[in-house]
């Protein structure tokens, strides 16, 4: 398996995308904030079918949108107030995006990769890409992680003691949606939710300890795609598919496992 380049390429992007999907989702579905990351992912698609109509990149494309819709979406205020808000920029650039996809007379091929991914075919390049953007991601969370995670779990305190929960917010979507564009490169926009929020659901039913359940969610972020590669290279079915499908599986088997230590504790 790994002599092939695609292969051993496909392997270090998973594992770049997995460590921080799985630091960032952790964060994400801490702050119960899974629906405002999901339109993310959404968020970008006119940006990339609008930079392939124009001749551009739709990475760049996405990127670029994707990290406005998340400072945009952090200054809404708080998650209540703004899901019908987010809601309607979603539906509204899923349309968009198909007006752009329509209007894209060419081969769509690098566009349509961008709804389900395409691991196999990322570059050393873009691997490198990957990589810079994922040591953004995670020098910047490591910046905000003590006040983050101070606005997170007491964000009534956090705000009384003078922190700007807003700034934290707006930066914190900065982020995700960084590691949203990576892991459209491995899922896709259709299914980048599940790469960033299983492995961290999964590790909250875990651990209830911030520093553990953060590794275990970057572990299973990292295991998850790796076995994924795996599976779509010896049953030739899309990588997509495996690694959502093993998110799911991690996910049952986390409740399984927490219901089973209940049960042994009382």
């Amino acid at each position: 398996m790994f002599e092939y380049e695609f292969m051993r390429n496909a392997f270090m992007a998973c594992t770049i995308v997995g460590i921080v999907a799985g630091a960032v989702g952790y964060f994400l579905v801490l702050r119960g904030e899974t629906f405002a990351g999901h339109a993310l992912a959404h968020v970008g698609f006119p940006g990339a079918t609008g930079a392939a109509l124009l001749g551009l990149s739709p990475f760049v494309g996405f990127t670029v949108f994707t990290v406005l819709a998340g400072i945009g979406i952090g200054l809404l205020g708080e998650r209540a107030h703004r899901d019908v808000a987010i809601g309607m920029v979603l539906t509204l650039s899923l349309g968009i995006g198909l007006l752009f996809l329509y209007f894209y007379k060419a081969y769509a091929g690098a566009v349509t990769n961008l709804l389900f991914g395409n691991v196999l075919g990322v570059s050393l390049g873009t691997v490198w890409i990957l990589a810079g953007l994922g040591l953004l991601c995670l020098i910047g969370l490591g910046a905000i992680g003590r006040p983050l995670l101070f606005a997170s779990l007491q964000p009534e305190l956090a705000e009384a003691k003078g922190l700007s929960t807003a700034r934290i917010s707006a930066l914190f979507m900065v982020i995700v949606a960084l590691a949203t564009a990576e892991a459209m490169q491995i899922v896709g926009v259709l299914l980048v939710f599940a790469l960033m929020v299983a492995p961290a659901a999964a590790a909250l039913r875990i651990s209830h300890r911030v520093q553990q359940g953060l590794l275990i969610s970057i572990a299973l972020a990292v295991a998850i795609a790796w076995i994924g590669l795996i599976l779509a290279f010896y049953t030739d079915w899309p990588t997509s598919f495996w690694i959502t499908a093993l998110g799911a599986l991690a996910y049952l088997a986390a409740g399984l496992w927490r219901r089973k230590a209940g049960m042994s504790i009382s």
